[in-house]
């Protein structure tokens, strides 16, 4: 476990609201009014962040990309030559299994990849490294599930990611060895700018192919503005996504042609 991920899980939802709550307890008689004046803003982002309404917001700022309509699936082989779907994590040691699995992240993925796959042809390359330096990587977790779950044999891995902009970095090692620049690229659609922007950086033709789409939330009025634990995770993730989003732009710069 690096320091980074230390820190991120401190100061963001829910670690970073829990810090200052607990702040606010410890400040609560020498400094009341300080206490007040942290308490009364973070509660109120709490609340926020525990609305489904505030999901829709966050997700249709993130979710710019539409979803390829049906009809287009079949025709992909004619301007890509690859499928790149991206890891989302695991589970570690499932009972049921015996061993470690997809999150529902991946499989959702892999579960519309195969789909793409299977009725365009093209070829697929799954990504994602280890978890914490343990093995097996996710790359090697998605191949296996979809082989074994979806009749789709991967023909590459990339085994050595840690990050969305790894994913890109070590992909293209692989595909553009092979003279391969047009992809299908197979992410969750609050993920897809910052995934697409990433493997632009470095050389890629992207299409487009985001899942899991989460701005339209519940129908009922009522149900967007009572709180749920659902709403709270999800939140979580989005406003993860729109820190990541800036960082990406203000901290990497492109490769230069040839290097990578």
């Amino acid at each position: 476990m690096t320091w980074q991920f230390i820190v991120k899980q401190l100061l963001l939802p829910p670690g970073g609201l829990i810090l200052v709550f607990l702040l606010c307890w410890l400040l609560r008689r020498w400094l009341p009014r300080l206490s007040a004046l942290l308490f009364w803003p973070s509660l109120l982002v709490f609340v926020a962040l525990s609305l489904p309404l505030t999901t829709s917001w966050l997700a249709a700022r993130l979710e710019r990309e539409p979803a390829l309509a049906s009809h287009q699936w079949a025709s992909l082989n004619q301007h890509a030559k690859a499928i790149v779907v991206l890891g989302g994590g695991r589970e570690p040691a499932d009972q049921a299994w015996g061993e470690d699995q997809p999150s529902l992240f991946s499989q959702q993925r892999l579960r519309y990849a195969a789909r793409l796959a299977r009725t365009s042809g093209l070829p697929v390359l799954v990504s994602g490294g280890l978890h914490h330096g343990q093995p097996p990587s996710e790359a090697q977790i998605a191949a296996h599930t979809l082989s074994q779950d979806f009749g789709i044999n991967a023909k590459w891995r990339e085994d050595f990611s840690r990050t969305t902009w790894e994913n890109a970095r070590f992909s293209a090692d692989i595909l553009q060895a092979e003279d391969i620049t047009d992809i299908v690229l197979v992410t969750d659609a609050w993920h897809m700018p910052r995934a697409r922007w990433s493997f632009e950086q470095y050389g890629f033709n992207v299409i487009s192919a985001p899942q899991g789409f989460w701005q339209a939330g519940p129908r009922d009025l009522a149900a967007n503005l009572l709180p749920s634990s659902k709403a709270f995770w999800q939140n979580s993730l989005l406003l993860h996504e729109w820190l990541g989003m800036r960082w990406y732009k203000n901290n990497h710069r492109a490769p230069v042609p040839g290097q990578y």
